[in-house]
């Protein structure tokens, strides 16, 4: 038996979005930018992907910029922002990003910019009265992940996007884990840039998309062509983009009904594991990504284990989940998460992911729950004859 529950790390592509792709790199494989038949064959399939993504959050198919992935949106974010600027100015961003938000900050600031890292509570979540305390007069962007794909946590988009919007300052979310999981409307949601990206939700890799609300500009990172709008130079890749709106348009159309069985599944499996000794779930239980659950090993050493024990010997029982952060979960070192979150460096490197998806049954999660408790016995016992 084995079973996949690493879904924040990617999806398996879908069929239907598998067959898009089939049929766009047999029929029509044309420029998008080209004048001819084959040209606008080709972009025409470009925009009605558009549209599929676009509708997905609610936002005008024009809002909708296609990129390689979510870090190239959100680069494309930050640092679209940043370039529009001669001086160095200010920026927000949590203490709990996405590296694809927390690196190009760090960049900044050795550019000269200011950058506030804001603190989180135990649960991952920001405070907004934090936010509205460290607005400066030259604060010129806010970036605030939407669902930590670490620890589960849903920040509080809409009172964020509220603050930064009375202050004039632009509003950017890392949408990844949340887009296809969570209902988003950006026609009402006061956000200026968000990120998603195709894999997470049953796309091809390879594929992302920045929403830029009408009216805000942006520098370009890439320049060449024009293409898309003018914001992301470089010939589109139709094909997997195809498969991206295809992916976006079916998440919309299941989200209703697949959100709350997730939501039922990822509770049952905290439930079974609730009592397990040496087993302590992290981020906010309720504000919480519906597919999200993560844990911290109490008996972490860094050394002898970790949470890459539990991610291999679940592996060699058919068991596919991650260790703290998928872009991390090679390197052995503290999950910068968990540590901003107050824990121990020892304790850091004990995070655990498990994440489901359209494929997960509950037999599925039974199956799980009832091997990591074994593992976990066995985990006890080995650290109480090493302390003995």
């Amino acid at each position: 038996m084995q079973i996949y529950l690493d879904y924040s790390a990617t999806t398996p592509t879908r069929p239907e979005a598998i067959n898009v792709m089939q049929a766009v790199l047999t029929q029509g494989w044309g420029n998008p930018s080209s004048l001819h038949e084959w040209g606008q064959r080709a972009a025409t399939i470009l925009e009605q992907a558009r549209m599929q993504v676009a509708s997905l959050i609610n936002a005008p198919a024009e809002s909708i910029i296609f990129t390689s992935g979510g870090t190239e949106a959100d680069n494309l974010a930050i640092m679209g922002v940043a370039r529009l600027y001669s001086k160095p100015q200010h920026i927000i961003i949590s203490s709990v990003e996405h590296s694809a938000v927390s690196e190009p900050a760090k960049l900044l600031e050795s550019w000269g910019w200011e950058v506030t890292y804001l603190s989180v509570d135990s649960k991952g979540r920001v405070n907004p009265s934090h936010l509205q305390a460290a607005l400066q007069d030259n604060t010129v962007l806010i970036s605030i992940i939407y669902g930590q794909s670490e620890v589960g946590t849903v920040q509080p988009i809409e009172e964020i996007g509220k603050i930064a919007r009375s202050a004039g300052i632009l509003f950017h979310t890392d949408a990844v884990q949340a887009a296809g999981r969570l209902p988003i409307d950006l026609n009402k949601l006061p956000v200026d840039l968000l990120s998603i990206s195709s894999h997470k939700i049953y796309g091809p890799q390879g594929a992302g998309a920045l929403y830029i609300r009408p009216g805000v500009k942006l520098v370009p990172l890439l320049n060449g062509g024009g293409q898309e709008m003018r914001s992301r130079s470089g010939t589109q890749a139709v094909p997997i983009v195809a498969g991206f709106g295809v992916a976006a348009e079916l998440a919309a159309q299941e989200l209703p009904v697949e959100t709350p069985r997730l939501i039922e599944l990822r509770d049952q499996l905290f439930s079974q594991l609730a009592d397990v000794k040496g087993l302590i779930p992290t981020g906010d239980l309720i504000q919480r990504l519906p597919h999200h659950a993560s844990f911290c090993l109490e008996y972490a050493d860094g050394e002898k284990i970790s949470g890459k024990t539990i991610v291999r010997q679940l592996n060699l029982a058919g068991i596919g989940i991650s260790a703290g952060s998928a872009c991390h979960s090679g390197k052995l070192s503290p999950s910068p998460v968990l540590t901003a979150m107050g824990y121990s460096e020892a304790a850091a490197m004990g995070g655990i992911r498990i994440t489901l998806g359209r494929y997960t049954t509950q037999a599925d999660v039974d199956w799980v729950a009832m091997v990591l408790k074994q593992l976990m016995s066995r985990l006890e016992i080995r650290h109480a004859l090493v302390a003995n």
